[in-house]
């Protein structure tokens, strides 16, 4: 297509999230929110709304709509998506990595278009695998430099207008101020499990014997958690970005519910067709005071099983980058780096391959989804496993959420520490990597610490 971008600077005085607030009522709108680490993975926001495009899958059965029409279409949604957005390819350069494609996310449960896997997990939340907005008019934040930006591919409309409709919008609300009241109830009485303690323990200790008959050498074992929502999905990503800020953080509006997502991890991102990955293995939760926080920190650095964990995982991510990738182009650029977050520390590792001339950003994804981290090793033998232990299937939670340019470039994050609100409830899983010498009462308990953040945000 004709290479028509314009971007614009925007002088405001609102942060991000009070940008959003001022089009989140908008038909499908979106705030890929980094919320920490400015300086190296969090260095931009970006916020959309009103696609020209919409694009959603269940099973089979594919879903588009443009111009108020509706075309309804059975097949892989993976072909149909690259064909989708082979109309809209563009060969353009900006020095901001984002300004017009597609946007939301990829549910786990589109490994069954990947992989011939069994499917007996209960899905008892019925939202779209695939859904994807296709955005001109974006806005992007620019944490490093403190600058906002208007942009548009001139797709929808001359896009001198739509940048001009967004400076409006946003000058007209320069008064707006938002404060989240971050009061809460210290428990965990209001959330119910898909697992009771002892039948979590009894699927990870089935899971510890497949190990030890060597199906896998590893697995990710999660538990599910629901309540009623007493609030607006949108209050509570208010609450969940202060609570627990995180560098692939998001908020989207699906039509039939809402993403709240505080991901610390990425799953895949491509510039200049650089396919880069990023898995975390690893845990401990930061502690209570100094000592027992530099504690915990350390006893992560130093755990022989969390690294042999991670390195497995880094070997599985290499031989899938190298699907994909050029001949000798796949490298490890880091391997056991420790990352703190409000609740929590990580260990992960980077891994990096040239895309092949022929393969396009649904190539990348098809090769490597879901996320090892999320899975296992073998990835597929360990995705039967998750499906026979897990009592519900997985929905978007260890899928995907990012933005895909019309020129190529991609970032994707793993869907962990994420809330789907949906019919006035909330859903979210939280688990862990399981080995054969792990520990059920701690790895039970970890699941806890993961969802600190996320209870805290709910109970408001």
């Amino acid at each position: 297509m004709e290479n028509r971008v314009l971007i614009e600077e925007i002088k405001t005085q609102l942060n991000s999230f009070e940008i959003y607030s001022l089009f989140k009522n908008h038909e499908y709108s979106f705030f890929l929110d980094s919320g920490m680490d400015y300086e190296k993975l969090g260095k931009y926001s970006f916020i959309g709304f009103d696609p020209f495009i919409v694009f959603k899958s269940k099973n089979e059965d594919i879903e588009i709509i443009q111009n108020g029409e509706r075309e309804s279409v059975k097949g892989n949604p993976f072909l149909k998506l690259k064909e989708l957005l082979s109309v809209y390819d563009m060969d353009y350069k900006s020095e901001l990595p984002f300004v017009g494609g597609a946007v939301g996310y990829f549910g786990y449960d589109l490994c069954h278009h990947i992989e011939k896997l069994a499917r007996t997990a209960v899905d008892d939340v019925d939202i779209p695998d695939m859904f994807l907005g296709f955005y001109d008019g974006v806005i992007i934040i620019d944490h490093r430099l403190n600058k906002v930006f208007a942009a548009s591919l001139g797709i929808k409309g001359k896009p001198k207008e739509i940048v001009d409709l967004i400076i409006q919008r946003i000058r007209d609300g320069e008064d707006r101020k938002i404060k989240i009241n971050l009061a809460y109830k210290e428990d965990k009485t209001g959330f119910k499990s898909n697992f009771t303690k002892d039948e979590y323990i009894k699927a990870l200790e089935g899971l510890k014997n497949y190990i030890k008959e060597g199906d896998i050498y590893q697995a990710n074992l999660t538990q599910r958690f629901t309540c009623e929502l007493d609030t607006t999905p949108y209050e509570i990503y208010g609450k969940l970005r202060i609570i627990n800020p995180a560098p692939f953080a998001s908020f989207i509006d699906f039509g039939e519910g809402q993403i709240v997502s505080s991901s610390p991890e990425r799953f895949i991102k491509i510039t200049d067709r650089i396919i880069e990955t990023r898995p975390i293995k690893g845990t401990r939760p930061r502690g209570n005071t100094p000592d027992e926080d530099k504690r915990n920190r350390e006893e992560l650095l130093s755990s022989e099983k969390d690294k042999a964990e991670l390195l497995m995982i880094v070997d599985l991510e290499r031989n899938d980058l190298g699907r994909v990738s050029k001949t000798g182009t796949v490298k490890v650029t880091e391997l056991f780096h420790l990352e703190e977050y409000a609740t929590v520390y990580h260990l992960v590792s980077t891994v990096i391959g040239e895309m092949k001339e022929n393969h396009d950003i649904v190539d990348v994804i098809t090769a490597t989804f879901p996320g090892g981290s999320i899975t296992g090793a073998p990835k597929i033998r360990a995705m039967e496993i998750i499906d026979e232990l897990e009592p519900t299937q997985r929905n978007i939670y260890t899928g995907s959420i990012g933005y895909i340019g019309f020129n190529g470039d991609a970032d994707l994050n793993i869907v962990i520490r994420t809330i789907v609100c949906k019919d006035n409830r909330a859903y979210f899983q939280v688990g862990g990597g399981i080995v054969w010498d792990s520990d059920p009462e701690m790895e039970y308990e970890e699941t806890f610490h993961k969802a600190r953040a996320l209870m805290k945000a709910l109970n408001s």
